[in-house]
């Protein structure tokens, strides 16, 4: 089993084949590469500096923009008659792992 580990926005994953997950907006419209900074077949392990290289994985993008929860931010300030409330969605880019090669 092939497992990789990539990185995009900010954020580093471990991935396999066939995987589906949410990752930060991506601006690309249908499929996406990435270049993986540890790969494990099954006892090998290889490390990168920082990234492997040869080796690439592609992903496919299922749904361009998601919604994420309502994050609620709010400000209070006691017998002042102070209330501020925000409220935000972040945005995500859901794809699934098509392969590790």
């Amino acid at each position: 089993m092939k497992k990789a580990v990539i990185a995009t926005g900010g954020k580093q994953y471990v991935v396999t084949e066939g995987q589906t997950l949410e990752v930060e907006l991506l601006g690309e419209d249908k499929s996406v590469t990435f270049k993986p900074l540890l790969v494990i077949n099954d006892k090998n392990v290889t490390v990168g500096t920082p990234e492997v290289s040869g080796v690439t994985v592609t992903a496919d993008v299922v749904e361009k923009e998601v919604l994420g929860d309502k994050v609620t931010a709010i400000r209070y300030k006691s017998k002042k008659r102070v209330r501020k409330v925000h409220g935000h969605r972040q945005h995500s880019t859901q794809i699934t792992i098509k392969s590790i090669v």
